[in-house]
């Protein structure tokens, strides 16, 4: 197995660094000077990578547990078929096997008398379908959705590591925009071609960030010592879909003429449709409590940056 060598900053080990945002967060945190190490599921290829066999409980465990900070961005795609109870079961399955594998690593670096963080990815889908209720990270979770279930599984296979004194962030991820991944990437393709509309009435809560957004506030948590728990990341004031359906078209010179209609969402999006007919009116405030600040506060500013990235 491989290791990163040691360098100035923290020490990081991050799952799922081969993923879009894995991938952007671990150049992130390098080019700030901290020394990360990638897990993957085969045989390392060079520095900085190290193998692990999160279905059989193999890794580095004193790798893991000499980490800083340990982050947790693996599990199977949310983009699949949402007809499918496979699909949804290997959803689950695959955020919580990870998590509870790290999480055990990490708690017992702490118990160990060892400082430790871990960023356990989740998803903003925890809260289920509120209505117009505004929310924030102490809001309850409710419904019975896929992903709201998954969130509530994931982020209870976390808890071990918290429960022996390591600091925890929660990161309740909301969807994020970028022109090169879902769900923007089908939605541009999809206005593009004049076929774009709202979702139902429009009238739904749709929480979001841009990329450079999310990426910023991953890495804030990872260095800020006192931030611990759940913290939303996500727009400091949640879009309904109408409004972020006419932005849209506006930046792509179109004309959002096709709405989808609730009924036709809840049969073609199976599992889906509460996710896109479901309404999370969802405020990041303990992560603005932490003195963050969003380069892109409100959906047209997520969209320009979404639709033209700056790197």
């Amino acid at each position: 197995m491989a290791g990163t060598p040691p360098s100035p900053g923290l020490s990081v080990v991050v799952a799922g660094a081969s993923g879009f945002l894995g991938t952007h967060l671990v150049a992130a945190l390098r080019e700030r000077g901290h020394g990360v190490t990638a897990l993957v599921r085969r045989e390392p290829d060079g520095p900085g990578q190290s193998r692990w066999d999160p279905d059989a409980g193999t890794l580095d465990r004193d790798l893991v547990g000499a980490a800083d900070v340990v982050v947790n961005l693996a599990g199977s795609p949310t983009a699949g078929n949402p007809h499918s109870k496979k699909w949804a079961r290997e959803l689950e399955r695959s955020r919580v096997t990870t998590t509870s594998l790290l999480a055990e690593v990490v708690a017992g670096a702490a118990r160990g008398g060892a400082t430790r963080t871990f960023l356990a990815g989740n998803g903003i889908s925890y809260y289920g379908d509120h209505g117009d209720a505004v929310l924030t990270e102490a809001s309850d979770t409710r419904g019975h959705s896929t992903l709201t279930k998954v969130a509530r599984a994931w982020e209870a296979a976390a808890s071990p590591a918290a429960d022996a004194g390591a600091r925890v962030c929660v990161l309740r991820t909301s969807p994020v925009m970028d022109h090169r991944s879902p769900p923007l990437k089908q939605l541009r393709l999809l206005f593009k071609a004049g076929l774009g509309g709202r979702i139902g009435n429009g009238r739904q809560y749709m929480p979001m960030s841009s990329l450079r957004d999310w990426v910023a506030a991953a890495v804030h948590l990872a260095e800020h010592p006192d931030a611990s728990g759940p913290f939303n990341i996500c727009l400091p004031h949640a879009p309904i879909n109408a409004e972020f359906t006419r932005e849209l078209a506006a930046q792509l010179g179109r004309k959002a003429l096709l709405p989808a209609p609730g009924p036709l969402v809840k049969v073609g999006a199976g599992r889906m449709g509460p996710e896109l007919l479901g309404s999370v009116n969802v405020r990041p405030e303990a992560l603005l409590a932490t003195g963050f600040t969003f380069a892109d506060p409100d959906v047209a500013a997520t969209l320009r940056t979404a639709l033209n990235p700056p790197d």
